[in-house]
């Protein structure tokens, strides 16, 4: 902080030698009190006899009391809105569930959002711990969920303590397991008239739901995970967070029912490159079959050009597959393969049909060989 050198002169409001620094004021303090002490008794010797009289004039408005400060909570809808509007900043909101919708205009279908957390990985060994079901009518001429949403979230005990990632991961103790069951009664109720299970990574829910739940096997399921090109919807990752937070919201992740009406919240605005809502698009893939292309016989020196193109090696059957959405798509590769790794040699490749009850089931569709 600059300050005034010493013998400057400073103009200002009072004495000068008030701004002086600390040290270079005693010789100015002692010569004052030097001549009010010789001014002292002459005053003094004028003093009235009189008692003094208190001052009665108004305070200064400096000294006036502070009124309370306004303790009201801000508007933070206000300030949110305020500054998403900036091109400098992004605000999100946490997730807040809907549990009541409009009625149906028209024809419904009855839906379940399904998800679960587990022991591992595994569902041949693993098991269930939590599972939590959304089920209501979509309507079919809106897209949009109809009437009451019907909530069920359960917990089970696995019969063996949880490792510390998956308690870490899913923040579910062995506490909070100990004694617990699902409620049978419950999910039989809700799966009563269920025409389409929705799961957002399915090949991984639905084996484990079916172990424990043979009566999931008999009912249609549809992807959001692999059903949805996310990635040609503008998405930069299909992961069920990183989707949510594309549409401006956060929330509490790993735990099944808050998963669950995450889903059913990123599934319902239309998709960026798709007049139909994410919904409406599962509800068509669903209706259409599915199938796992297998190069049957294809040369070793061709496994670069299979891997480039995204096939996967089934290290039980020894062969490289993909999978594919439609027809038109499985017409489409099969002519690549013709020209690009069998080369125009004569060949026969296994091709395996999955409609929506055997879809992501890990049980085989309807196979059958096609000559190329």
């Amino acid at each position: 902080m600059k300050t005034t050198p010493p013998g400057s002169t400073q103009l200002g409001f009072g004495d000068d030698f008030d701004a002086l620094p600390h040290s270079h004021r005693p010789t100015v303090t002692k010569a004052r009190k030097a001549s009010a002490a010789k001014q002292a008794p002459a005053a003094q010797a004028q003093a009235p006899t009189s008692p003094p009289v208190l001052a009665t004039a108004p305070l200064p408005s400096a000294v006036l009391p502070v009124p309370e400060p306004d303790l009201a909570a801000p508007d933070w809808a206000q300030l949110a809105s305020t500054l998403a509007s900036h091109p400098d900043y992004r605000v999100l909101r946490r997730l807040a569930p809907q549990l009541l919708f409009p009625p149906a205009s028209g024809p419904s279908l009855r839906v379940l959002v399904l998800d679960t957390e587990t022991t591992g990985l595994n569902a041949s060994r693993d098991k269930v711990i939590e599972l939590a079901l959304l089920a209501f009518d979509l309507d079919l001429a809106t897209g949009e969920p109809a009437g009451l949403l019907q909530v069920y979230d359960g917990l089970e005990d696995p019969g063996a303590p949880l490792s510390l990632e998956v308690q870490q991961l899913t923040g579910i103790s062995d506490d909070m397991l100990r004694g617990q069951r699902l409620d049978q009664a419950r999910i039989d109720e809700l799966l009563a008239g269920a025409q389409l299970v929705i799961a957002h990574n399915a090949a991984f829910d639905r084996p484990f739901v079916e172990a424990r739940l043979p009566a999931f096997a008999e009912l249609n399921w549809a992807c959001s995970f692999a059903d949805i090109d996310w990635k040609r919807q503008g998405r930069d990752s299909a992961k069920l967070s990183a989707l949510a937070m594309a549409l401006g919201w956060f929330y509490d992740a790993h735990r099944a029912e808050m998963d669950c009406h995450a889903l059913l919240a990123v599934l319902r605005p239309p998709l960026p490159l798709d007049e139909r809502n994410g919904l409406m698009h599962l509800v068509e893939a669903a209706k259409r079959p599915s199938y796992r292309l297998q190069a049957t016989g294809a040369p070793f020196e061709a496994k670069d050009l299979l891997k480039a193109r995204n096939y996967r090696w089934d290290g039980n059957l020894r062969v490289w597959f993909t999978q594919l959405k439609d027809e038109p798509a499985l017409l489409a590769e099969t002519q690549w393969l013709k020209a690009q790794v069998y080369e125009g040699r004569p060949a026969r490749v296994q091709v395996e049909q999955l409609g929506a009850r055997q879809r992501y089931s890990g049980r085989p569709g309807r196979l059958h060989f096609r000559p190329l």
